[in-house]
């Protein structure tokens, strides 16, 4: 590949090349993988659980299923979903080992370690066959992904038919007057309690800028549509500071 050829993505608000995104993405997870649950109920004031029930409440999971969970880090989602469907299985798979350490240390991993499985993978090229899965849940990790059509397109592989996508993710506030309130508060705060409390600003800043990145939740579904997924459909969480997007493998 020359020069000219090189491909440009989006790292918060700076512009990189393609191939560099990964590791910069890698970087700030090791970084903060010892503080991120910490530092997930600190920004969000907690509300990141109810989101989070939110989602198992619409996926209603069911015994037996197998879930893959991608950019899974520390396990919050595969917890809820096992504690929900007995004899399930779910698989954890994040770029990010450390992440996945510290989310096996937790209390939740050792009770439930015969229905868990932790894996580093790439959500751009999954470790996995086609058609293994029942579900593929992915919370506040597409947005760091580098080419997120390559991501959802793994995730129909990798989906059985009759299978379902979900994903939680930031988006958008349909009032500006909101959206501007709320952007105050993320880029002025967030960085400051990242330095507080894991002594790490610039990762922050980054993760706060590439919510802004992310297609807004009309843009997105158009996205899960155009993977090949049916039945997209969204739902606005805290007016629409996060929202969750479902589709099926039909």
């Amino acid at each position: 590949m020359t020069e000219t050829d090189q491909k440009t993505t989006h790292f918060g608000f700076q512009t990189v090349d393609e191939v560099e995104k990964a590791g910069m993405v890698h970087g700030v997870f090791t970084r903060v993988a010892s503080k991120y649950d910490v530092m997930n109920d600190a920004m969000s004031f907690g509300i990141h659980r109810i989101w989070k029930d939110a989602m198992m409440d619409w996926l209603a999971p069911r015994p037996g299923q197998k879930l893959l969970d991608v950019a899974g880090g520390t396990g919050d989602v595969a917890f809820r979903f096992l504690k929900r469907a007995p004899g399930a299985q779910a698989t954890v798979c994040d770029m990010t080992e450390s992440m996945l350490v510290e989310g096996s240390q937790r209390a939740e991993a050792g009770s439930m370690a015969d229905a868990l499985e932790w894996v580093v993978g790439d959500a751009m090229a999954l470790p996995f066959a086609d058609n293994s899965f029942d579900i593929y849940t992915i919370s506040f990790g597409i947005r760091n992904v580098t080419r997120v059509a390559d991501a959802l397109a793994e995730a129909y592989r990798v989906l059985r038919h009759g299978g379902r996508l979900m994903v939680l993710e930031f988006s958008q506030l349909p009032n500006a007057a909101m959206q501007k309130a709320y952007d105050l508060y993320s880029f002025n705060v967030i960085p400051v309690m990242g330095q507080v409390i894991a002594n790490d600003r610039d990762s922050y800043q980054y993760l706060v800028e590439s919510i802004r990145k992310f297609p807004d939740q009309e843009m997105f579904a158009a996205m899960i549509r155009e993977a090949g997924f049916d039945q997209v459909k969204y739902r606005n969480l805290t007016m629409g500071v996060a929202a969750l997007h479902s589709g099926w493998k039909l």
